[in-house]
């Protein structure tokens, strides 16, 4: 029934297409009928692999759609797929086209081949007015195929600076028109476009070092844009002339500078591919490999022509660059500043000699700077408008130093007056007239006048020595030392007059008791230059510190002399105090007399005994007359009767003047001795008394028969006693004790006993 989808088997599906497919001609276009409605022609662009859909026109709803596929250059079509809204059916062939489907009618290319590229018809049955029609839809499909990634390509990758290059952009597949771009990155930096260049081929005639870095490329049609990986092209070139570089960086004329003890660093550059090699020399000997040499700590020894050898290991080529290195140092030390006086200015001289360069030295002063000069620097600046305290300073500066170094003079007037002094060389053959006047910047002038005001030789600075030669006539002139100083006005000036010394003694007769101590003193008067004072003894002998028995003792002007121990011997006499300069001598004299002690009175012996064992004696001795003593004196000799007869020596002499008696040991009991004792007044002794041989002393027993008796006696009695306690306590033991039986008229003494008892009783005495 029309109006009404039937429900068709495949069969019936099969022979619709085949009575739809009588209307089309050889070319694959319908025959046109009255009834046919006008076709309609769309072109479609899909991309491969990618998706499009191929609608069928519109208009009701059709009973049948079946589209057809005619290949480009090909006038048969081809079955694609058929529906009925129901089912539908995709021929096998289809495939070759992509991933073909229906949907509401309209075909479905998924996965796009380009074998999709030709014209596609869709026929279409459909009922309109009760009666069946037909229609046509004609679409062209064009497939666009993508450009593929690009590749660049490089006739040659490493040419020589000064060759020919040529770059290629290939790319394997695209649709055409395809367009082109380059790009060119250097090694180090951004990339940047080659404008101009459109071509897939570009040549680089000659090549440069600047041409050196990373080649990209870019293919662009109406479906996508894609770039290339990047080409190296890597340009041969150098050595170039090596540049050189110091750090830190000293410009010298010859050449470059660098201070003493500090890390210079010398580096050398050559562009070049490859890399250069890099060899040092200094003053043509190698001393190290590498772009950079460090000199850890420069010295003097570092100066000399440094010259970088630049090698291209790929060309075998080289270079070579030579610079003068001089290694700077300072003077040693500070700047000296010094002052002298000239008439009516002042001289100011500042010296730094050393270093390399020299070092610039200028002075400034209260009105400004002066004079500037290498090494040394000489100001004359006039003494006007000077005034005490004026400061000038001298300013050095050397390129190794960093802070300038200074000295500085300060002016200043020397305080007080000249001071004036004469001397005498030795042997008094000249006298040195010497003047001082210290102090003062710049040191003062001074020179000696006479007394006609001549001068007397060449002035000085700060001191002034004139020698005349020594004579008697120059006792009583008068010098004049005059100073000048510019800062001091009136010149200032000390007198000199010569003189002869003149002597004064405390006392003229001085006296000593013998063994005693006595002082001479002597005071210098006067005396230009100054005098020698010494002392002359009695017998014309210059008295010395080292003269055994005085001492000399110098307090300013005086010289005192001591005796000690005075002799009337030795000591005796007259002493001379004399003073000697070189215009004269003096002398006083000083009497010394040496006293003698009143002698002590004699002594006389009057007990000399032998002690225990002859080896000591005991003396005793009595005074005889008046007189003073201070203590006595034991002699003793052998005796000539003896063995050992000798001389006289002294046994005691410690005793004091109140000892009448002293026991003497230390004798030898062989040897007969001799005595005498003499008394002594201080150094004084009296006359000896008479010799004396000592005796052995008188024997007397009664004293030890009393004591040996009575010992006797108490020993007796104590042993009776201890008998008679034992007998009586034990009288079995002694039966003679008992009380015997006694006849009248006998005497006990004569009764005799039965056994008589013997008792011994032994009694010991020691004398």
């Amino acid at each position: 029934m029309v109006g009404q989808r039937a429900q068709h088997d495949p069969v019936s599906l099969l022979l619709l297409i085949r009575l739809c497919l009588l209307h089309l001609r050889a070319s694959g276009q319908p025959h046109p009928t009255p009834e046919a409605p006008a076709e309609e022609v769309v072109s479609v662009q899909g991309v491969r692999g990618g998706s499009v859909e191929l609608a069928c026109g519109s208009g009701p709803a059709p009973l049948l759609v079946l589209w057809s596929f005619t290949p480009l250059g090909s006038l048969v079509p081809r079955p694609v797929a058929v529906t009925d809204g129901a089912m539908s059916k995709v021929e096998a062939i289809a495939s070759a086209l992509g991933v073909v489907s229906l949907r509401n009618g309209s075909l479905v290319l998924g996965e796009l081949r380009e074998g999709a590229r030709g014209h596609f018809l869709c026929q279409v049955l459909h009922v309109a007015g009760g009666q069946l029609h037909t229609a046509y839809s004609h679409v062209t499909l064009a497939v666009l195929v993508p450009v593929s990634k690009p590749q660049v390509r490089l006739s040659n990758p490493s040419p020589v600076e000064g060759a020919s290059v040529v770059a290629t952009c290939a790319v394997r597949e695209g649709t055409e028109p395809v367009t082109f771009a380059w790009q060119h990155q250097a090694s180090q930096g951004l990339g940047e476009a080659l404008v101009g260049v459109t071509e897939p081929l570009f040549r680089l005639d000659p090549v440069n070092r600047t041409h050196l870095g990373w080649y990209m490329c870019s293919a662009r049609n109406s479906v996508n844009r894609l770039s290339s990986d990047g080409a190296f092209l890597d340009v041969i070139y150098g050595p170039d002339k090596p540049v050189i570089t110091v750090e830190p960086l000293g410009l010298a004329e010859e050449g470059f500078w660098a201070s003493e003890r500090e890390e210079v660093t010398l580096s050398c550059l050559a562009a070049s591919n490859p890399p250069s090699h890099y060899v040092w020399l200094r003053d043509h000997t190698q001393v190290h490999t590498g772009p950079t040499y460090i000199i850890a700590r420069a010295g003097r020894v570092h100066t000399g022509l440094y010259t970088c050898l630049a090698h291209n290991s790929y060309l075998d080529s080289r270079t070579q660059t030579t610079v003068q290195l001089t290694i700077y140092y300072p003077p040693e030390g500070q700047p000296s500043c010094a002052v002298h006086p000239s008439p009516g200015a002042v001289t100011l001289l500042c010296a730094w000699p050393g270093g390399l360069p020299p070092a610039q030295l200028q002075w400034e002063g209260p009105q400004g700077p002066g004079p500037t000069a290498p090494s040394n620097v000489t100001w004359s600046h006039a003494a006007t408008q000077l005034s005490s305290g004026s400061i000038f300073t001298c300013t050095g500066q050397h390129p190794a130093l960093a802070p300038p170094a200074l000295c500085t003079v300060t002016l200043w007037e020397p305080l007080g007056r000249p001071t004036c002094w004469s001397t005498a060389t030795m042997g008094h053959q000249f006298i040195m007239l010497s003047c001082e006047w210290p102090g003062g910047k710049p040191p003062a002038t001074l020179s000696w006048l006479d007394e006609q005001q001549q001068p007397l030789g060449s002035s000085s600075s700060s001191m002034a020595v004139h020698l005349l030669q020594a004579q008697e006539d120059l006792a009583g002139r008068e010098f004049t030392c005059r100073g000048t100083h510019l800062l001091r006005t009136p010149d200032p000036h000390c007198h000199l007059q010569l003189e002869a010394p003149q002597l004064d003694v405390a006392e003229p007769r001085v006296s000593v008791l013998e063994g005693g101590e006595a002082w001479l003193e002597c005071s210098l008067r006067g005396g230009t230059p100054p005098a020698q004072l010494l002392w002359l003894g009695p017998q014309q002998q210059q008295v010395d510190h080292g003269t055994s028995g005085f001492m000399l003792h110098p307090e300013g002007a005086q010289l005192r002399l001591g005796i000690y121990d005075a002799d009337p011997a030795h000591h005796r006499g007259t002493y001379q105090c004399v003073a000697r300069n070189a215009v004269g001598n003096s002398s006083r004299s000083v009497l010394l007399e040496v006293l003698r002690y009143p002698a002590p009175p004699n002594v006389t012996i009057s007990r000399l005994t032998y002690g225990r064992h002859r080896r000591e004696v005991q003396l005793q001795w009595a005074i005889a007359g008046p007189g003073n003593l201070t203590g006595f004196l034991v002699q003793r000799k052998a005796s000539a009767l003896g063995p050992g007869a000798g001389a006289w020596e002294t046994a005691a002499s410690d005793i004091e003047p109140e000892s009448r008696g002293r026991r003497l040991g230390g004798l030898d009991p062989g040897v007969l001795y001799a005595f005498r004792i003499l008394a002594l007044n201080h150094h004084t002794a009296g006359h000896p008394s008479e010799v004396k041989i000592p005796v052995d002393p008188p024997f007397s027993a009664y004293p030890a028969v009393l004591g040996a008796a009575g010992t006797g006696m108490v020993v007796a009695t104590v042993a009776s006693l201890l008998v008679f306690q034992y007998a009586a306590r034990h009288p079995e033991t002694f039966p003679c004790l008992e009380t015997p039986t006694t006849t009248p008229g006998l005497d006990p003494a004569q009764e005799t006993t039965d056994a008589p008892v013997n008792v011994t009783i032994t009694v010991t005495a020691t004398p």
